[in-house]
């Protein structure tokens, strides 16, 4: 049976019930507005799906009362989750409703949004930044062929093997790719052949990677 926004009104009443709000519908351009005592009045508005639209009427909201709610039916957790991330970021509180008839779970409350930061992350993509030589890739393209500091690093030791075989220690030097003599063991690509023990030259695909430089 298909639901109507209406079937979202009575298990959000009820939820804002339980919590000691009186409430009432359709109040001016609210779809549902709650009071308690002398408090900020709580706003929701009520869809039947999660989409921009619903988003920007929030905010709108925003300008009459701190406390504004989006109420939808329960999606796949995983949608739901992104879209309570996407609400805290704007202040919105965000309810799921299970139909028929609930129960409502209230995902997020509308707060002032404080992001998380992870300064590690950051370090890394510092690193990688300084790193790259140049600029080789195209911002909003494809991450297929992405070139990393990695790849440009494997490309200067597989030119440095063009000559004959060599250690890793002396590309080292002569690259300035610190991590030659590991890379080159990894072999993350599968560009490079073991000669002698710790001597290296390319192979395959190595001498095509070069080539194709």
């Amino acid at each position: 049976m298909a639901h109507r926004e209406t079937d979202l009104y009575g298990p959000v009443k009820q939820l804002l019930e339980g919590q000691g709000y009186v409430v009432k519908g359709e109040v001016g351009p609210l779809d549902v507005m709650a009071v308690r005592g002398d408090e900020s009045p709580v706003a929701v508005e009520l869809k039947l799906s999660f989409s921009l639209s619903l988003v920007h009427q929030g905010i709108a909201r925003q300008a009459l009362t701190d406390h504004v709610y989006l109420a939808v039916p329960a999606g796949k957790r995983r949608d739901d989750r992104r879209n309570a991330t996407l609400c805290r970021r704007l202040g919105l509180g965000l309810v799921r409703v299970h139909l028929p008839g609930g129960p409502c779970e209230v995902l997020c409350d509308p707060a002032p949004y404080r992001p998380r930061r992870f300064p590690a992350r950051t370090a890394r993509l510092l690193r990688e930044f300084q790193r790259l030589q140049g600029d080789p890739n195209t911002g909003g393209g494809t991450r297929r062929g992405l070139v990393t500091a990695y790849r440009q690093d494997a490309l200067r030791i597989a030119h440095a093997l063009r000559d004959g075989p060599r250690r890793g220690a002396d590309i080292a030097r002569e690259t300035g790719v610190v991590h030659a003599t590991r890379m080159l063991r990894d072999n993350h690509y599968g560009w490079f052949e073991k000669f002698a023990r710790g001597v290296y030259q390319p192979g395959e695909k190595g001498r095509a990677a070069i080539i194709e430089s």
